[in-house]
């Protein structure tokens, strides 16, 4: 054995002693998903073998859920995301066994070069509070998914559209003229107004939909459905927002614009929010 392979041999020990050393679960994978390089952790995490892991073999009764109790998409087709974006992508996981949860994680992906080639990087957590609280995921005010959360989820049914031949489409609600009721009102009586429409916007609607606070005026609502042009979901949205309310002592009814995007999943998430927000700009 040469000198060069007897460094290489000794630099693969070390590194292969300080990923096990890890208190994070590690996966590479290539750009089809498949797993180059693992830990203890990550297998611990996923509850697999770490065998499994690296051959993509899984038992029969093993599932990778979204924390909505979707089906995840397949590895390939998020380590494609990943490198075609240049980004880094966050996704909380659930493992069930038997269609029971077994533990919840929280996935990191990464696109990496290594020697050349372009690699995925993972890395697994466990979720033992909850995660977007704390990592600052959820809008504070309403308690609904913030903005980065919001776009997470869009990715992710854009993806399950694309996979299944379904439909996704994004609803924006704008809070027309919020800054002028803050200055009449005062703030709190803003913060009032969304505290309140954010709670209808989430009980009036499906559960599987996601309703999240987009911006400052304005809260967004993702909805995946076989077939039809989204129509229907914005308006239900618009019903459930519009409905009067009392804000202090005076009644108001919120004046909301409503637009929205409905997609087969091949437009990336960028182009589905551009698209929504121009349409936006020119409602009454």
């Amino acid at each position: 054995m040469s000198v060069v392979d007897v460094a290489a041999a000794r630099l693969a020990s070390v590194w292969d002693d300080n990923i096990s050393g890890l208190n994070v679960g590690v996966l590479l994978t290539d750009e089809r998903g498949q797993v180059l390089a693992t830990n203890d952790v990550a297998a611990e995490l996923m509850q697999l073998a770490k065998a499994d892991l690296l051959t993509g073999s899984r038992p029969a009764d093993w599932h990778l859920r979204d924390d909505t109790g979707a089906s995840m998409p397949d590895w390939a087709e998020l380590a494609g995301q990943v490198l075609r974006a240049g980004s880094p992508l966050s996704i909380p996981m659930v493992i069930a066994r038997n269609g029971q949860p077994l533990s919840r994680i929280w996935a990191d992906y990464h696109a990496v070069q290594v020697r050349g080639r372009s690699r995925v990087l993972i890395l697994l957590q466990p979720v033992h509070t909850d995660v977007p609280h704390s990592r600052g995921l959820l809008d504070p005010l309403t308690g609904l998914p913030g903005r980065v959360l919001l776009l997470d989820r869009l990715e992710q049914s854009l993806v399950r559209a694309r996979c299944r031949g379904t439909l996704s489409t994004l609803v924006l609600i704008d809070v027309h003229q919020l800054a002028e009721f803050n200055v009449e009102q005062g703030f709190d009586r803003g913060d009032e107004l969304l505290t309140t429409l954010a709670g209808r916007l989430r009980e009036g609607l499906s559960d599987e939909h996601t309703v999240a606070r987009y911006g400052g005026d304005e809260f967004a609502v993702i909805a995946e459905h076989p077939s039809g042009t989204g129509e229907a979901i914005a308006e239900q949205a618009r019903e459930v927002a519009g409905w009067p309310m009392r804000v202090g002592r005076r009644r108001v009814r919120p004046g909301l614009r409503v637009s929205w995007v409905t997609t087969d999943g091949h437009a990336p998430v960028h182009s589905v929010l551009a698209r929504a927000e121009q349409q936006l700009q020119h409602r009454v």
